[in-house]
C-alpha cells in the first residue's frame, strides 16, 4: 500500500506514478492528519510511505501520522520523498521511526521535483516544472522495479553535512523558521476559503470572508500557492515568485 502526504502535489503525483508502476492503490494521509485520527491499516503488500522533505526530514506531522497509526500485516516499509535538491540524512531517522513501530526499514528513495518553497528558494515556471518532473521519471521508474523486486533501495552513506542538515539545522528550522506571522492577504482575495480547505493542520480560519492563520503552520505552501487569486504573500520572499503546484496532477 502507498501512503501519501503532500502540500503542492509533488508527493501525489510520484506516489500515483509508482502506483501504476506496481500495480496497487494510494491513501492519502491529508484527512487523517488534519483530523487528528489514527489510522488503522492492513495491507499483505510493503508499505510505501511518499512525502515532501521538510528540512531534510519527513515533515514532522507526516511522521507523527506514522507514529500514531496501527499497521498489520506485510512489515517492510519504504520511503521515498521528494525534495528540491536532496534529503540530507533523512534515511537515518526514517530507519528509528520503523524500529519504533516494528517495521522493517527498507530504505529511502529521494526523487527531485519541482521546488515549491516560496518562502525560502526559487520557484520554477511552469515549463521550468514540467521539465524537472520529466527528469524524475527515470528515478521512480528505478524506485517502483526495486520495491516490485522486494529489495532494499540503496542508499549512500551520509556525510557530515548531511547529518547536520538532517540534524541540528532541521531543529532549528522547525524552531526559528517554521511560522505563519509573515503570511499576508491582499484586497485582491476572493474569499473562496480553498485555502483554508487545503491547510493539512486546520490554521486558516475565515474571518469577514478573509483568512487569518492561527499560529499552527508546518510550512507546506499549500495555501500560497493554491490562490487562484494569487492574493497571499509570505512578506517579501514570495513577491514575484511563480506559485507551485505540480503540473502532472
Amino acid at each position: 500500500m502507498i501512503i501519501y502526504y503532500t502540500g503542492t502535489g509533488n508527493s501525489r503525483y510520484c506516489a500515483g506514478y509508482l502506483a501504476k508502476e506496481l500495480n496497487t492503490g494510494t491513501l492519502d494521509a491529508f484527512n487523517y492528519i488534519r483530523d487528528g485520527i489514527a489510522g488503522e491499516f492492513i495491507s499483505d503488500e510493503p508499505w510505501v510511505f511518499v512525502s515532501p522533505t521538510h528540512g531534510w526530514r519527513l515533515p514532522e506531522i507526516f511522521s507523527d501520522f506514522i507514529e500514531s497509526a496501527c499497521f498489520s500485516g506485510d512489515r517492510r516499509a519504504y520511503f521515498v520523498m521528494t525534495c528540491g535538491t536532496d534529503i540530507g540524512a533523512a534515511g537515518r531517522f526514517n530507519r528509528k521511526l520503523c524500529e519504533r513501530k516494528g517495521l522493517e526499514y527498507m530504505g529511502t528513495a529521494a526523487v527531485v521535483m519541482p521546488e515549491n518553497y516560496v518562502a525560502m528558494f526559487p520557484v520554477p515556471d511552469e515549463a521550468g516544472a514540467r521539465e524537472i518532473v520529466a527528469k524524475a521519471r527515470p528515478a521512480l521508474n528505478r524506485t517502483a522495479e526495486t520495491i516490485g523486486a522486494g529489495e532494499r533501495l540503496a542508499e549512500g552513506a551520509p556525510g557530515v553535512l548531511d547529518r547536520l542538515k538532517s540534524g541540528p539545522v532541521n531543529a532549528a528550522f522547525r524552531r526559528f523558521i517554521i511560522g505563519d506571522r509573515r503570511f499576508t492577504v491582499s484586497g485582491s482575495c476572493i474569499g473562496c476559503g480553498k485555502c483554508a480547505r487545503l491547510c493539512p493542520v486546520g490554521d486558516i480560519e475565515l474571518r469577514d470572508g478573509r483568512p487569518v492563520w492561527l499560529g499552527r503552520c508546518t510550512h507546506c505552501m499549500a495555501c500560497i500557492c493554491s490562490c487562484p487569486a494569487l492574493a497571499i504573500e509570505y512578506g517579501r520572499a514570495s513577491a514575484g515568485k511563480p506559485r507551485y503546484r505540480c503540473p502532472e496532477e
